[in-house]
């Protein structure tokens, strides 16, 4: 990934236009801001140069008066650099905007009239985000396996057969271990907890696990194909006081002046990733603190997201929100709004899903609306006849059954037997375990019925 380019100063562009083009001039530049965003896009100088300046401005003088509106704007942050200077942001109108959209759409406005009241559709959108989730925040750190072996592993329940595999599967325990954790407060100790289990299996030397870096460990962010560093992050000596602070930052409900509890989920992602405390996982970690800051502050709609799916397909843009406000004053607005378009882009996500799989239901209630068994069948049970008619050949267990649905064993051990009885699902054996496959004929069976 290429560096974005440093923007230049606004006293040396206010120099050089006193100096060129007279104090008149100079004072227009300093006096006449253009705003923070400009149609309504907060671009960052190395993007902001290839477009076209107000008349009478050059780019570096239109720079200047948008920095100019920034900085009256800026709110410092506790959180600082490796030179010791403070991230900061800009509250303008593109972010509250877009947290009241989330607001709106992630809080418990959502719930009231919505098809996730059935729990068959809950269950199963809870269990689709967690395996998209766990699958995407692995590829996004270099897993290679495909989403169609790692979700087959993940539902059988098999051990891990690589690399990739054992990543995927310790993403998806450690997001089963967020939801776990509830209200508790955050902690360094749960912060290791949750390095720990990402990257359990995974590490070259297993004493990296669940605890801070140490000095001299390598940990600088390189550029795959030039080999730059992107990133350098403080020193390990800091940590434990760097990360501290962000546990104090996450827990605090009395900041001053007020953050929004979405933009400090946002702001522990960053700077977590940013101090880089660990050897391996920081990434992972970092997103899945955010996670536990949005269920934290009752955002229980995001158990249904997943995050990483939208990161990953741009992960350079993903990448560049963190350089662009390492390159200008540490401005994190850049990674503040790109965050908050990759939430809203996630909830519609979730929208289209919960569509889906309102239709499937829908679908497969009407194909057996004609049947006397079909007030017998439980939303569980509809939902696999739907599947089973689209996957012929499907295969069932009671352990993958169990695992979709969050189910006792019992539960899933009834709702596959049953339908294997009406004869709509056929029987065989592996190992001394049952599996049910999905018959050619499913649609005549049904009708039979």
């Amino acid at each position: 990934m290429k560096l974005p380019q440093k923007p230049p100063k606004v006293g040396d562009i206010l120099s050089t236009a006193f100096e060129n083009k007279g104090p008149i001039h100079a004072n227009k530049v300093f006096l006449e801001h253009p705003g923070p965003a400009p149609g309504g896009k907060y671009l960052h100088w190395d993007k902001l140069r290839y477009h076209e300046p107000p008349k009478g401005l050059s780019p570096e003088e239109w720079w200047a008066g948008i920095k100019l509106s920034r900085q009256s704007l800026y709110r410092e942050l506790p959180f600082t650099d490796t030179d010791g200077k403070h991230f900061q942001y800009a509250p303008i109108d593109l972010i509250y905007e877009q947290l009241h959209e989330i607001d709106v759409n992630a809080g418990g406005a959502f719930q009231a009239g919505a098809a996730l009241n059935s729990a068959g559709i809950k269950d199963a959108l809870y269990m689709k985000s967690l395996l998209e989730e766990a699958i995407t925040s692995s590829q996004l750190e270099g897993a290679a396996t495909t989403r169609m072996v790692a979700k087959d592993m993940l539902m059988s329940g098999r051990s891990p057969r690589n690399h990739g595999e054992q990543m995927i599967q310790n993403n998806y325990h450690a997001m089963a271990f967020i939801r776990e954790m509830g209200q508790t407060p955050i902690s360094k100790e749960i912060i290791f907890e949750l390095q720990s289990i990402l990257t359990s299996g995974t590490l070259e030397d297993p004493a990296d696990q669940g605890h801070f870096r140490r000095p001299g460990d390598p940990v600088k962010v390189i550029d795959n194909i030039d080999f730059k560093v992107l990133h350098d992050p403080p020193g390990a000596e800091e940590l434990e006081e760097r990360v501290q602070l962000l546990c104090d930052f996450g827990n605090s409900v009395k900041i001053k002046p007020f953050i929004h509890p979405v933009l400090k989920a946002i702001i522990l992602h960053f700077q977590l990733a940013y101090d880089h405390p660990f050897v391996d996982g920081n990434g992972r970690t970092a997103r899945a603190l955010f996670y536990w800051a949005m269920a934290k502050n009752n955002y229980w709609l995001c158990e249904y997201l997943s995050i990483s799916s939208i990161l990953r397909k741009a992960s350079a843009k993903y990448g560049r929100a963190f350089l662009y406000t390492e390159t200008d004053d540490n401005d994190l607005t850049y990674f503040i709004l790109y965050h908050l378009r990759v939430i809203r882009q996630a909830i519609d996500q979730l929208h289209q899903n919960l569509e889906k799989e309102s239709q499937k239901l829908r679908r497969a209630e009407n194909l057996l609306r004609d049947s006397k068994t079909v007030h017998d069948l439980n939303n569980r049970q509809l939902a696999i006849l739907e599947h089973a008619l689209r996957h012929p050949h499907q295969r069932y267990t009671f352990k993958s059954h169990q695992r979709a649905n969050k189910l006792s064993y019992q539960t899933a051990r009834t709702d596959l037997l049953g339908l294997a009885q009406l004869k709509l699902l056929d029987t065989s054996r592996q190992g001394r375990a049952f599996v049910f496959i999905s018959p050619n004929d499913l649609h005549k069976r049904i009708k039979r019925l």
